[in-house]
């Protein structure tokens, strides 16, 4: 977190949720969603779907809620202002909220469509693709992972039951992965199966942050499952849940588009079009009166307020890094 803003940013969701409605208090009314949350530059990746083919797309719906529709866009073009700030992306923040918004509000008007990057995207399929991991680094990263004694029972027929048997070399691993969710429950089982590694993971999911955000009482419930059952998308078939725990598979090609590697220029704008888009393929899951709401409440606004109201939350953001910086400097001191 100390090394980056935009780290920042994805470690503290919770902060943003008490931000904005003071930053950005004219979007508070906006219809309200299915949405993320917790929606930046780095919570979209790929998977295979049920054919094998590759899927790209949002990857992390820990902190889903129902929320208005500005908060997913604003976060997320939040993340592309800090992270050009940070040399990472090479797109100014006008360009970039004008790409974000003509992708969302052409994924609302054509009913969505989940990013299959086989004869369709050739330009997100060429990004995409070289940045998929080289299998024998990323198995050889997690067999120095040291094996843990101490999974719980459920936790282990969870993660055997989610293999093909038979599985020979079974064992329970903990990976440290994203900034958000570093102190929630995870294990990992990595086992041969038919000739080849193969992992699984279990997370323990709690309720969003924006209930205890907003102060009041929780209701308890998880949205998880029912972004999974409602938005527009080609579901990963690994992807399970038991309860309040997630099952998912951990594979080579479920990686990230590292926006840093991206060689050409139009790229970056490319991208975040997409990831417009795929905002709107999760929105969509509310329902055709609340796409129809979103997109009246759209052409209501001003031209810039995804700018302004980025900017503004962009700048409350960096003033809460430096202080944390300050803070957490004083206390190691101490």
């Amino acid at each position: 977190m100390r090394q980056s803003a935009f780290r920042f940013l994805r470690a503290t969701f919770y902060r943003w949720m008490q931000l904005w409605p003071e930053v950005c208090p004219e979007m508070i009314d906006a219809p309200a969603v299915l949405s993320v949350g917790d929606m930046h530059l780095d919570n979209l990746g790929t998977w295979r779907d049920a054919e094998g083919r590759l899927v790209w797309g949002i990857n992390d719906f820990d902190e889903a809620a129902i929320l208005p529709y500005p908060l997913d866009l604003a976060r997320l073009a939040v993340s592309a202002i800090l992270a050009n700030q940070e040399k990472a992306l090479s797109i100014l923040p006008r360009d970039a909220c004008l790409a974000i918004l003509n992708g969302y509000w052409e994924g609302l008007e054509k009913g969505g469509m989940p990013f299959v990057l086989a004869e369709n995207h050739p330009e997100l399929r060429s990004m995409a693709l070289p940045q998929l991991h080289n299998p024998t680094r990323f198995w050889r990263k997690l067999d120095m992972l040291p094996s843990l004694t101490d999974v719980p029972g459920d936790v282990m027929a969870l993660l055997r039951a989610d293999m093909q048997e038979p599985a020979s070399d079974l064992r329970y691993v903990h990976r440290t992965s994203g900034l958000g969710s570093l102190g929630r429950q995870r294990y990992m089982a990595i086992a041969n199966v038919k000739g080849g590694k193969v992992a699984r993971e279990a997370k323990r999911l709690v309720v969003s942050a924006c209930e205890w955000a907003i102060g009041e009482e929780h209701s308890g419930k998880i949205l998880y499952q029912e972004m999974l059952d409602r938005v527009v998308r080609n579901p990963d078939p690994f992807t399970h849940l038991y309860g309040d725990w997630l099952i998912r598979r951990i594979a080579p090609d479920c990686s990230r588009i590292e926006l840093v590697k991206l060689s050409d220029p139009r790229d970056a704008t490319r991208l975040l079009i997409a990831m417009g888009w795929e905002t709107a393929n999760i929105h969509l899951g509310s329902g055709p009166v609340a796409t129809a709401r979103i997109l009246a409440n759209l052409k209501k606004q001003d031209p810039d307020w995804l700018l302004n109201c980025s900017q503004e939350m962009a700048k409350a953001t960096l003033n809460d890094w430096e202080v944390w910086k300050r803070t957490k400097e004083t206390y190691t001191d101490q």
